[in-house]
């Protein structure tokens, strides 16, 4: 069972979220703005939030913002705009996905459960020491850092995810398919834009070594070093 918080100023989402999230057994909490939700997480908290962008008071972006100031919750994003600006800008404040409004119950649900475990299983790999250096670029799997030239790094959880399914595949070509496949968790539903969105901001946040993601052309991508 997960704790979740339904965050939206329309009552007809939250219900049929919550509708279809009692019915798989996870205890639903709701907000209905930014505001509350932040003041919500500041008392309890959530295994997941689900959260709008547009909202009265405060919208989703600021409140996600606000809450990863205390707590690592994992957050996914609606909106019932799809524009790229606003996926990156919810990618680099730390969102986990993105979905556009009108969606389907049944597949956010699907996300919501991929989120969750993989969240989880990542608290329990941190147990596990290993620290893997390329040059001025050190990936610490068991803090889940990364130091670029002995500095740390701030990057958004899906970056975290990328870099390090990459590093520990380094030298294999690995198609687009593969890698939504296995760091997403779940059959997507979008398209290629989001993983090479994703691409594009890791190597932005690597500055000098985002030479060690390689594109391939018609393929996918390997980390070469």
């Amino acid at each position: 069972m997960y704790k979740i918080l339904v965050v939206d100023d329309e009552t007809g989402i939250r219900e049929i979220i919550k509708k279809y999230a009692v019915f798989e057994g996870h205890e639903v909490s709701e907000a209905a703005d930014g505001m509350e939700a932040v003041d919500i997480c500041r008392e309890r908290e959530f295994d997941i939030i689900i959260m709008d962008i547009m909202m009265p008071e405060l919208d989703g972006f600021s409140a996600c913002k606000e809450i990863r100031k205390s707590r690592k919750t994992p957050v996914l994003m609606l909106s019932a705009r799809g524009e790229e600006y606003d996926k990156i800008h919810g990618f680099e404040l730390g969102i986990d996905d993105y979905v556009v409004k009108p969606f389907s119950p049944k597949e956010l649900m699907m996300r919501v459960n991929a989120i969750v475990k993989r969240s989880n299983g990542t608290a329990a790999d941190e147990n596990k020491k290993e620290i893997i250096s390329f040059e001025g670029l050190t990936v610490d799997f068991t803090g889940r850092l990364v130091y670029i030239d002995k500095v740390k790094t701030d990057m958004s959880p899906k970056e975290y995810d990328l870099l390090f399914y990459l590093v520990k595949n380094r030298g294999i070509a690995l198609t687009r398919e593969k890698l939504i496949t296995d760091v997403w968790g779940y059959d997507f539903y979008g398209d290629d834009r989001t993983l090479d969105t994703h691409i594009k901001l890791l190597r932005k946040s690597l500055g000098n070594y985002s030479k060690y993601i390689v594109t391939l052309r018609g393929v996918g991508y390997r980390f070469e070093a």
